[in-house]
């Protein structure tokens, strides 16, 4: 039964949208995957999209699939730009990944507007400024 399954939960993994100043030219936006635990994870997949409204209508971004393979302990993996036109929507990032024959999943969604100038942070696994999601 349903009951009986055991959920394991997702603990020091997380999703940053960093910001890349380039002197002269505009931002880029870059999301990355985070992995602070004492070891690796493993046939890691990302599913990204964004979803939302704008004056009145409905919009929708494409669904991307990214394999990150094995993230090392301790590091990052860049997932993929993202276009600071789709800020205003909400931007979901799926996240499921083994370690040893267990799978882990989480989905992580950035809401409307959160990924802005006031809510950057200087990361330091990334050495970048970013937005965490919490």
């Amino acid at each position: 039964m349903i009951k009986d399954l055991e959920i394991p939960q997702v603990v020091n993994v997380t999703i940053a949208v960093a910001r890349k100043q380039a002197i002269g030219e505009s931002d880029e936006w870059l999301v990355y995957l985070i992995n602070n635990n004492e070891f690796p994870i493993e046939n890691t997949l990302v599913s990204s999209n964004g979803y939302g409204e704008k004056n009145g209508e409905q919009q929708k971004t494409s669904i991307l699939r990214h394999y990150l393979q094995t993230i090392p302990a301790h590091s990052t993996a860049l997932i993929e730009p993202i276009d600071k036109n789709v800020f205003h929507l909400n931007n979901e990032y799926w996240v499921s990944y083994y370690i040893g024959n267990k799978i882990f999943d989480k989905r992580f969604i950035f809401v409307p507007d959160t990924i802005c100038e006031a809510n950057l942070r200087f990361v330091k696994e990334l050495n970048m400024e970013a937005v965490l999601h919490s």
